[in-house]
C-alpha cells in the first residue's frame, strides 16, 4: 500500500530552518527574558536555534551563558553597542533559513513558529511580521491612551492591514527575514535603532525598504498567527512616555528620510496622517482626553521629525 502523499507546501515548511533571536541589555527584564526564551524553545524544531544576545552588559552574559549552558547561544555584541548592532551579531551567528527577531519582553504565542515556517515556504515571502498583543502591567490600555497609537508601546495599533496583507515593514517585537536575503542588504543599519533606553527606532523601517529595493518582487506580509504578548511596564503607561517616545520616533523617521528618500520613508506614515488618525478622533469623540492625546502625538511626532531633519541637514553640510 502506498503511503499517503504529503502537500509540497509542508515538505517545505517542514525543511525550513529557524534561528531565534532575542537580544537584551538589562538586568530589570530579566523576568520577562526568561519567559521569552522558555516560550521559544518549546516552539522549537530539529534544526531550529536560540541565539540570546548580550549588549553591553557583562554580568547579564555571564548569568545566561551560566543558567542555559549548552541548551542555546550565548553571545556578546560583536558590533557598535545599540539593538541594530545586537540584532547584526545574531544574523551572524545564526545558520537557519529564516531569522526570527524577538522582543527580551515579547512572548511567543502558541504555533508562532509553525507559522512562519509555512509563511516562508511561499518563495517570494522576503519577511514576516506578526502580531503583537500588549500586556499591560497596569492591567489594561489607559482610558487616555489612542489605540491608534500602540506603535508608542512596540505593539499593533488600529489601522495596520488586515491578516495576510503586504507590508512595507514589520513590528520589531515580533518579526522573521529570510537570513540570505537580510546579508546580502547588510543587515541593520547602526545609523538608526534604539541604544539601552533611548527610545528610538526605524531599523526595521529601513530594513524593508531596502529588501525591497534590492528585488521589487519580494514580499512582506503580516500574518497574526506568528503572535506575541508584549509586556508594557507601568512606566511606558505615562503621558510623560507616550511624548517622549512620539518625539524620537519623528527624529528617527528623519533620519531614514535622508538615508532613504522621503518618498518610500513616510508612505505609510502619509495614510496613517491622513486616515487613520482622523478616524481615531471620530472614535475619540467621546473621550476628550484620548483626542487631546492623539492631537499632542501627532504635533510632537512632526517636531521631532523637524528637528531630527534639520540636525542631519547641519551635520551633512558641516562635512
Amino acid at each position: 500500500m502506498a503511503a499517503p502523499s504529503v502537500p509540497r507546501d509542508h515538505l517545505c515548511a517542514a525543511a525550513i530552518s529557524v534561528s531565534v533571536v532575542i537580544c537584551c541589555y538589562t538586568q530589570q527584564r530579566r523576568r520577562s527574558l526568561a519567559a521569552a526564551t522558555d516560550a521559544a524553545l518549546a516552539q522549537l524544531a530539529f534544526g531550529d536555534e536560540l541565539i540570546l544576545v548580550v549588549d553591553g552588559n557583562d554580568d547579564l552574559f555571564r548569568e545566561l551563558r551560566d543558567s542555559y549552558g549548552d541548551r542555546l547561544h550565548v553571545v556578546q555584541n560583536r558590533f557598535q553597542r545599540g539593538l541594530s548592532g545586537a540584532r547584526n551579531t545574531g544574523l551572524d551567528v545564526a545558520a537557519g533559513d529564516v531569522v526570527v527577531y524577538l522582543d527580551d519582553d515579547a512572548v511567543l504565542l502558541p504555533e508562532a513558529l509553525e507559522c512562519v515556517r509555512s509563511s516562508f515556504a511561499d518563495v517570494g515571502i522576503a519577511a514576516l511580521g506578526g502580531a503583537v498583543h500588549p500586556a499591560w502591567q497596569c492591567g489594561s490600555r489607559p482610558a487616555w491612551f489612542p489605540p491608534e497609537f500602540g506603535w508608542v508601546v512596540g505593539c499593533d495599533y488600529r489601522g495596520l492591514p488586515a491578516d495576510g496583507s503586504q507590508i512595507r515593514n514589520p513590528i520589531g517585537a515580533a518579526m522573521a527575514v529570510r537570513r540570505e536575503d537580510l546579508i546580502a542588504i547588510g543587515g541593520f543599519s547602526d545609523r538608526l535603532g534604539r541604544v539601552g533606553a533611548l527610545p528610538t527606532g526605524c531599523e526595521e523601517t529601513m530594513m524593508g525598504i531596502e529588501l525591497v529595493r534590492r528585488n521589487p518582487q519580494a514580499r512582506i506580509v503580516r500574518q497574526t498567527r506568528f503572535g506575541v504578548a508584549h509586556e508594557v511596564p507601568r512606566n511606558r503607561s505615562t503621558v510623560s512616555y507616550f511624548l517622549h517616545r512620539c518625539y524620537y520616533e519623528g527624529r528617527s523617521k528623519a533620519i531614514l528620510s535622508r538615508l532613504c528618500g522621503q518618498r518610500s520613508s513616510l508612505e505609510s506614515e502619509r495614510a496613517y496622517t491622513t486616515r487613520t488618525l482622523p478616524s481615531g478622533m471620530w472614535h475619540a469623540r467621546r473621550n476628550p482626553r484620548r483626542a487631546l492625546a492623539l492631537v499632542a502625538g501627532l504635533l510632537v511626532t512632526a517636531i521631532g521629525y523637524l528637528v531630527g531633519l534639520a540636525h542631519t541637514v547641519r551635520t551633512s553640510s558641516s562635512r
